[in-house]
């Protein structure tokens, strides 16, 4: 999904009309899968795959760093293993750009036009620009497992241990909200619910007065943090004033007059750890 949301963007910039990419299947990979078309006019590049150090792709895949030919089939700045499948495109000028995430290249996205055209400041820049945030995008969803994981092992009994757990909570909310994989975000929604279940158990909890919105419960966790109103915003990618109206929905079902007397309701009613 992240991979055709960049794709979908390389070509709204109108620079470039066909836009492909894939992402390596691991740490270490050699290769990559062109996954992803936008533009295409047949299937000759699904599912092609690149090898490191072959054609256009798999030189930016070595170098880590953008590469363009202004004609693929006879530039001799490329090998030629995937001519085959690039003429059934009926591309000439391409160019392609790493997605690097902690300074590993996790895939690359090509541009490409269908006349031997020299490719500019400008498609290079739309490239670019898309390459970045599908690496913001992968970097989320990287954080989001790694704290998923996390939260695998019980919760340990010591008091100490719930300030991490509710830090991870705090986290896992918040990147929720901005993950476009909705498997991976139900994943993690399910993990909080897991954490603050933890609390319940522990301690012998009361149920709320009445269920939260997601948003509310969001709002809620970050205020819980000790987040501002400005903060907690920034966190859910909300206006402040969203917040502030979340806040109050969420205090008048629990039935608390202040944001402490809020955050121990919702903790007692089992909605947070």
């Amino acid at each position: 999904m992240e991979v055709r949301a960049a794709l979908l963007r390389m070509r709204g910039s109108g620079l470039l009309p066909v836009a492909f990419g894939g992402l390596v299947a691991g740490a270490g990979a050699q290769q990559f899968r062109i996954s992803e078309l936008a533009g295409a006019d047949t299937d000759s590049l699904r599912g092609l795959a690149v090898r490191t150090g072959n054609g256009l792709g798999g030189k930016t895949l070595a170098l880590g760093r953008p590469c363009a030919v202004t004609d693929y089939g006879s530039s001799r700045a490329i090998s030629h293993e995937y001519d085959a499948a690039v003429a059934g495109e009926g591309l000439r000028s391409v160019l392609a750009v790493p997605i690097v995430v902690h300074r590993q290249v996790r895939g690359v996205l090509y541009g490409a036009l269908r006349q031997p055209f020299s490719l500019g400041d400008r498609p290079l820049a739309a490239a670019i620009d898309a390459a970045r945030d599908l690496e913001q995008a992968l970097a989320v969803r990287d954080e989001a497992r790694r704290l998923l994981a996390s939260c695998q092992a019980p919760v340990a009994a010591d008091p100490r241990a719930w300030e991490e757990v509710r830090e991870a909570h705090t986290e896992l909310r918040a990147l929720a909200v901005r993950i476009p994989d909705a498997r991976l975000r139900q994943d993690l929604l399910a993990a909080c619910a897991r954490l603050a279940s933890a609390a319940v158990s522990s301690a012998g909890a009361r149920p709320p007065l009445a269920p939260l919105t997601p948003r509310e419960l969001d709002v809620l966790t970050t205020i819980a943090s000790g987040a501002t109103n400005a903060v907690a915003a920034s966190r859910l990618r909300l206006r402040p004033e969203t917040v502030k109206s979340y806040l109050r929905s969420a205090m008048r079902k629990l039935g608390a007059h202040t944001r402490l007397e809020a955050v121990t309701a919702a903790r007692r009613g089992g909605l947070l750890p």
